[in-house]
């Protein structure tokens, strides 16, 4: 069962008794500093990986390293 406009319009002035205007203006601003901190943010970090995709690492070898060639059982009997 959904709220009527005349219980919501109760549950306000309520409130508004209860913390006073300053206090529920205080706390809507508050409020709203912490979404646009939280927004920022985000956009900070979108920015941040978006310069972390375009770095390339390139690596050219300095030099080949051939691996020692294991000997064969039939060389070591023929020794």
């Amino acid at each position: 069962m959904a709220p009527s406009w005349f219980q919501i319009l109760i549950v306000i002035v309520l409130l508004v008794l209860l913390f006073g205007r300053g206090k529920i203006s205080d706390l809507m601003g508050d409020v709203a500093k912490g979404i646009k901190s939280f927004k920022k943010g985000m956009s900070e970090d979108e920015t941040a990986a978006d310069e972390d995709k375009s770095k390339t690492i390139e690596h050219q070898a300095s030099e080949t390293v051939e691996s020692p060639t294991k000997e064969t059982s039939g060389a070591k009997k023929a020794s």
